[in-house]
């Protein structure tokens, strides 16, 4: 076993954990396809439901941002033990008081209390793993755990409710969510065998001072705020797509579940691309692999989500097709999170927090653009919004380069955790 997690890429004292957030994030992502369709058949406006996904991004983007520094304080099992409570906490009071009584002011802070928590699990994981693996191998390493991620959130999750929604109905549905959260988290954080990184500090203002790192290293370093600025653009059209291309897709005579199982093929393509970019971002170099098949391919594949199937029709098997190459290119960006830490080798936690804040910010902006401009651009003009920032990103990455020296030195400080770990 241990000598086909080798070949796969894959250490043996990580896999459960691994494993651990793809079951964890299914149970989060289960209702992302079909909730804000939820939303509006139940009283709410589109730009409403866009509020509620926009007010729970920006939670998620204050996790996100937590999660790094807060992974070097605590240490990153405590720090997925606190997104663990903050997400079951969160889910409580969201089922029992928010979705209910479908009042706005209820549920704009109950759902954002839930967004709080997966970030802190699933991204201080991330921070382990890239403490942990070696850096000729790290590009690989955090391609298992975007595909993980992607495939618990997005693949597994969607699935799951296209089919657990006809037999359970949308309550017991969302209910079922904290079975797999559970599950996820007892793998993950009690039963990973790998030892913990963490970083030792004498006192709370030392630690403060760590986690004020998490904003600062962005200016003291440009080239990590814009790697930030990227990954920020990275998967906002993605989270943007769940509030409006629901209505879009079924107005083209598609079914709900037709359009969860289309979805889901986005992200299942997506997942095992995941792997593949990041063996070929170690081969062919992480910033022209986030540039090219990031950046320009998903500004492609962005537009052809939209002009294809308005010109084909409800043809399930073209609009999967579609779907299917976008999501692969969204894996394009998946080297990013080998690149940022490797800008700062001493201080991954905190470059790691910068990326983690875009990713959050992702899930704010996305929506927030849907909010702001559907009303006046219609579906056409989003399209074109997100088309736009995708060509932005493959533009900054030409100035997010990594110096001979800065490999070096990242190198370096990775073979000396990796020995660190194995003598652990």
């Amino acid at each position: 076993m241990d000598g086909l997690l080798g070949k796969l890429g894959m250490d043996r004292k990580m896999a459960l954990g691994y494993f651990g957030v793809l079951i964890f994030m299914m149970g989060d992502g289960l209702e992302l396809g079909w909730l804000s369709s939820y939303f509006t058949d139940h009283g709410l406006s589109v730009q409403q439901s866009a509020l509620v996904f926009s007010v729970y991004g920006f939670a998620v983007a204050v996790a996100a941002w937590l999660s790094g520094v807060l992974a070097e304080v605590l240490g990153p099992r405590k720090a997925m033990m606190l997104g663990l409570s903050l997400f079951v906490a969160g889910t409580l009071v969201f089922l029992t008081f928010g979705i209910t009584s479908m009042n706005l002011a209820i549920i704009l802070p109950t759902y954002a209390l839930r967004g709080l928590g997966y970030p802190l699990f699933a991204y201080s994981f991330l921070v382990w793993v890239t403490y942990y693996a070696p850096s000729d191998k790290l590009g690989t390493a955090v391609g298992w755990f975007w595909f993980a991620f992607s495939g618990g959130l997005n693949v597994l999750g969607a699935y799951y409710s296209s089919f657990a929604l006809p037999v359970l109905g949308e309550m017991k549905t969302l209910w079922s969510a904290l079975i797999f959260v559970l599950l996820g988290a007892t793998v993950a954080i009690f039963l990973n065998k790998d030892k913990n990184h963490s970083k030792k500090f004498e006192n709370k203002s030392e630690a403060l001072k760590y986690l004020l790192k998490g904003v600062t290293i962005a200016f003291e370093n440009p080239k990590i705020g814009m790697g930030g600025i990227v990954r920020t653009i990275n998967t906002s059209a993605a989270y943007g797509f769940v509030v409006f291309m629901p209505a879009f897709m079924m107005d083209l005579g598609f079914t709900r579940s037709e359009w969860l199982q289309i979805y889901g093929s986005l992200w299942t393509s997506n997942i095992i691309f995941n792997l593949i970019f990041g063996i070929v971002g170690d081969k062919l170099g992480w910033r022209n692999t986030v540039m090219w098949f990031g950046g320009v391919g998903c500004a492609v594949f962005t537009v052809a989500f939209y002009y294809v199937p308005l010109a084909a029709g409800p043809n399930y098997f073209v609009a999967t097709a579609v779907a299917a190459c976008y999501g692969a290119c969204l894996a394009g960006f998946v080297p990013l999170s080998a690149l940022i830490p490797s800008l700062a080798p001493e201080n991954r936690g905190a470059a790691m927090s910068i990326l983690n804040l875009g990713a959050g910010l992702s899930t704010f902006v996305g929506p927030a653009i849907v909010g702001a401009f559907i009303g006046l651009v219609d579906t056409v003009g989003v399209i074109w919004i997100y088309t736009g920032l995708y060509l932005i990103s493959a533009v900054l990455m030409k100035f997010v380069t990594l110096s001979k020296k800065e490999a070096e030195e990242a190198e370096r400080v990775s073979l000396e955790e990796f020995q660190n770990a194995q003598k652990a």
